[in-house]
C-alpha cells in the first residue's frame, strides 16, 4: 500500500523513522513518501522535503514567515494528489498537519494521526476539527485517552516511542567517546539547548554562564543534526566546554546533569535518568501570546505525565544566571537528586512497556486493509 507521512522536526523524524521500520515489517511492499529528516531517508522511501527548510518557532516567527509556510502547504497539496496514498500519516507538528487533513479529508484521503497534537494544552476547541479532518489517531501520553474521551472522541493509545528509541540503542565505550569527543575526564553537566536556531541563541548563553562555577564539571553542548558547528561555536568562550554533534543519547548516558530546553528532550532525559534542569525562553510577543492561551500546571512533558512537579522548570524571566546556579547545584549535590531517580522510574512504568511504533504500525496496516476491504 501507499503511505504518505508528514513529519516537522528533529523528534518527528525519530518517531517517523521507528514507524517506517514497523510499517514495512508489517506491509514488505510499502510504497512510502514523506516530509521528515535523514533518520526516516535511511530507513526507505522518498524524501520530499527536510524539516530543516520549514523551522519556525513560536506564534511571531510563524506570522514573519506567513508566506514561504503557504507555499509548503500548497506544494503538499499538489504532491499527495500526484502520489495519491492508501492513507496520509500525520505526524506531531500540529499547525501545519491539520491545515492538510482539512483539506485532506474533504478529498477523501484517509487521515491517520501518530503523535497527538497537544490540544490538551491550548485551543482544546480543535479537538472538534480533529474529529472532523482525522479518521484514526494514535497517542503516546497516558493522559490523553482520558482527555479526548471527555469529547466523545475514541483514540489509541500505543505507549511512548522514546521508549523503544532508547532500548534499542547499543551501549556506548565510555572510554572511547570521552577520549574521542570531549576535553576531560570530569563528570558531564550535559547541555540541550534545542533545536532551532532561536530557541538555541536564547538558552545556550545563560546556560554557559555557569561554566565558571561548576569548574569540576565540563559542560558538553548536544548539537542537533540541523544545525552547524559553526552556528554554535559563536557561543563556545571557554575552555571547560566541548560539543558533540548528533550523539544527545550516547551523551545522556555518561552524564550527571542535564540543562534542557522544554520540549521532547526533557522526557528523553528523565529517560536516561539524569536529573536536570528544564528551560525555556520565548521571545516576549510569542511568550505574551502563549501565556494567554496555554492552560497548563508546567510545561515539560516530565511534569505533565506525573501530574506533579519532579523537575524544576525556569521559565521566561525566571531562566537567568543566579536561579539556573542555585538549581544546578540542588541536583547535583542535594536529597533532590535520589527523589529524582525514583521519580523518573514511576515515570517511565507510566508510560508503558516497549513497542509503540510496532502497535501504531498494526494498527494503521489493520484499519487500511479492512477499509478497503
Amino acid at each position: 500500500m501507499k503511505y504518505y507521512i508528514i513529519a516537522g522536526e528533529a523528534s518527528g523524524d525519530l518517531h517517523g523513522s521507528n514507524l517506517m521500520k514497523a510499517l514495512f515489517q508489517q506491509d514488505i511492499e510499502a510504497n512510502i513518501r514523506f516530509w521528515g529528516g535523514d533518520l526516516m531517508q535511511a530507513v526507505g522511501g522518498e524524501l520530499v522535503m527536510h524539516y530543516k527548510e520549514r523551522q519556525f518557532m513560536g506564534f511571531a516567527e510563524v506570522i514573519f514567515n506567513l508566506r514561504k509556510i503557504s507555499g509548503h502547504i500548497k506544494f503538499c497539496k499538489k504532491d499527495i494528489e500526484t502520489f495519491h496514498p492508501d492513507v496520509i500519516i500525520f505526524i506531531d507538528n500540529s499547525g501545519f498537519n491539520l491545515r492538510i487533513a482539512k483539506w485532506a479529508k474533504e478529498h477523501n484521503f484517509r487521515t491517520h494521526y501518530y503523535i497527538s497534537p497537544q490540544v490538551w494544552a491550548s485551543r482544546a476547541g480543535r479537538v472538534e476539527k480533529i474529529k472532523r479532518d482525522i479518521d484514526a489517531m494514535y497517542c503516546i501520553l497516558p493522559f490523553e485517552k482520558e482527555f479526548y474521551k471527555k469529547y466523545g472522541y475514541d483514540v489509541n493509545f500505543v505507549g511512548h516511542p522514546l521508549i523503544d528509541a532508547i532500548a534499542d540503542r547499543p551501549q556506548i565505550d565510555e572510554n572511547e567517546f570521552r577520549t574521542t569527543h570531549l576535553l576531560s575526564t570530569k563528570p558531564i553537566i550535559a547541555l540541550l539547548p534545542g533545536s532551532r536556531k532561536q530557541e538555541i541563541t536564547k538558552m545556550l548563553g545563560v546556560m554557559l554562564s555557569l561554566v565558571d562555577d561548576f569548574e569540576d564539571y565540563q559542560f558538553v553542548i548536544a548539537g542537533a543534526p540541523s544545525q552547524d558547528f559553526e552556528f554554535y561555536e559563536t557561543f563556545i568562550k571557554k575552555s571547560n566546554v566541548s560539543f558533540v554533534s548528533n550523539k544527545t543519547y550516547d551523551l545522556l548516558s555518561i552524564s550527571n546533569a542535564a540543562l534542557v530546553t522544554s520540549g521532547t528532550a526533557t522526557l528523553e532525559t528523565a529517560l536516561y535518568k539524569v536529573p536536570q534542569v528544564v528551560c525555556y525562553k520565548a521571545n516576549w510577543i510569542s511568550y505574551q501570546i502563549a501565556k494567554r492561551i496555554i492552560t497548563l500546571k508546567f510545561i515539560s512533558l516530565v511534569n505533565l505525565i506525573m501530574d506533579r512537579e519532579v523537575v524544576t522548570e525556569l521559565i521566561q524571566g525566571d531562566l537567568n544566571k543566579k536561579r539556573l546556579k542555585k538549581e544546578l547545584a540542588s541536583i547535583l549535590h542535594s536529597d533532590k537528586r535520589e527523589q529524582l531517580f525514583l521519580d523518573y522510574y514511576e515515570l517511565e512504568k507510566n508510560l508503558g512497556g516497549k513497542g509503540a511504533s510496532e502497535n501504531a504500525a498494526k494498527l494503521i496496516v489493520s484499519k487500511i486493509s479492512n477499509d478497503k476491504n
